[in-house]
């Protein structure tokens, strides 16, 4: 009996060791793959730096993609990381767009010429509904054709990130919209500075093509450097106002998300009253049937009567039900412009100010590349390359005709506005 007792104590001695444990400070369940994030960044920071012809942006997602594919990190990033990966992926992402409004000024814009805006306008339109419709037309899966539109046509992984907020986007799609355009711009700087001389374009002409035809600003600047200060000028403002209608799209794609969940919670209501109708229609029918009446005579045909009304709880569990799903759409639905939208147009009118000092302009500009940076490391360890080679031949085909579309309209536009 002393022994029982001793261990029994012993017992409940351990208890409050175990609850204090139990209820003790655990880190939060992103922090482990923000850490990765942070360890990827850094690697990517170190690649640009021994190799400047590569963009830290390029880097990242081609470093989220290898880590996913490893055989020793493929387990964090697909377990205990995911979390913290898809947060980078998705909020870093947001604070990121916000800051590359800081990068733009109406006066750069207006200094370009409404000529070249327009030609501007043009590029984007077609690149956008022609590669949305050709994406369609070859059977892509999900949001493929609308991400890859995107991120062609306005700035490549960042607009993908934007457009994949409102539209809700399944992450598998943004990131292998993420890598189609990431491999294309990366090819862009190695291949248009080839075409230069072939295509007889000066420098500026150069600069302008590249700023209206490659889809990341990192990409834009490695191709169009190799022109000189004048092409590298042109290509970089004419690339900010294909980034500055990156706001108008984004309002336009979540009053489109907006229609489509009113569209989705009027069928609910039809259905509701349809269920509603069946219900009503069945009523008549248990009163007017001639066994009814007898049925109330007897004890026991009194007890499927009993019945009855447990029997239609169902059905107004299921009206509450569609009541629900209704209104949690309405709690779900998007605003008609994201915040993040709005912000990136508050620090393009900060910016338009003139107050930023030159020093605050390079900090939001290194921050602003290092969220980037972390979010497209999340968007590539979300990358599956054997579920990419499924569909990867008409993934493949769109780009290389998405990217013919822009490079030939942005030369077009280009020798038009010349």
């Amino acid at each position: 009996m002393t022994l029982t007792a001793a261990r029994g104590r012993a017992r409940q001695a351990r208890k409050p060791r175990q609850a204090r444990q139990a209820t003790g400070w655990r880190p939060p369940a992103t922090a482990y793959g923000l850490g990765l994030a942070a360890a990827g960044v850094a690697a990517a920071w170190t690649v640009h730096r021994l190799f400047p012809a590569v963009p830290l942006l390029t880097a990242a997602v081609v470093l989220g993609i290898v880590a996913a594919h490893l055989p020793g990190a493929r387990g964090l990033v697909r377990g205990v990381c995911r979390a913290g990966l898809s947060f980078a992926g998705k909020r870093l992402m947001r604070l990121g767009i916000v800051l590359l409004g800081l990068k733009l000024s109406l006066d750069d814009v207006l200094g370009l010429g409404w000529a070249t805006v327009a030609m501007v306008l043009g590029v984007v339109a077609a690149t956008f509904c022609g590669t949305w419709w050709l994406g369609r037309r070859m059977g892509l899966p999900g949001d493929q054709p609308l991400l890859i539109a995107t991120g062609y046509s306005i700035c490549g992984a960042s607009a993908i990130g934007a457009v994949s907020e409102v539209s809700d986007s399944d992450e598998r799609d943004v990131a292998t919209s993420v890598a189609l355009v990431t491999l294309c711009g990366t090819l862009a700087i190695a291949v248009l500075p080839l075409l230069q001389h072939p295509l007889g374009l000066d420098d500026a002409a150069f600069g302008r093509w590249v700023g209206a035809s490659v889809h990341d600003v990192g990409q834009v600047v490695a191709t169009a450097q190799t022109a000189g200060p004048a092409a590298l000028g042109d290509a970089v403002l004419v690339k900010l106002v294909r980034v500055a209608l990156l706001a108008p799209l984004v309002a336009a794609l979540a009053t489109a998300v907006r229609v489509r969940a009113r569209g989705a919670r009027a069928t609910g209501t039809e259905a509701d009253g349809s269920e509603a109708e069946g219900t009503r229609a069945a009523e008549p029918r248990a009163e007017g049937a001639p066994a009814t009446e007898p049925r109330a005579v007897g004890a026991q045909a009194t007890e499927p009567r009993a019945t009855e009304p447990r029997a239609t709880e169902p059905r107004a569990e299921g009206a509450r039900a569609v009541g629900a799903r209704a209104e949690g759409a309405t709690r779900r639905r998007p605003p008609l412009v994201p915040l993040f939208v709005l912000g990136f147009l508050a620090m393009t009118a900060l910016r338009s100010t003139g107050i930023l000092a030159t020093t605050a302009l390079d900090a939001a500009a290194t921050a602003q590349e290092l969220l980037l940076a972390a979010a497209l490391f999340g968007l590539g360890s979300a990358v599956h390359l054997p579920s990419l080679s499924r569909t990867g031949a008409r993934v493949a085909a769109l780009g290389l005709c998405a990217w013919v579309v822009i490079a030939g309209a942005s030369y077009g536009g280009v020798l038009l506005t010349t």
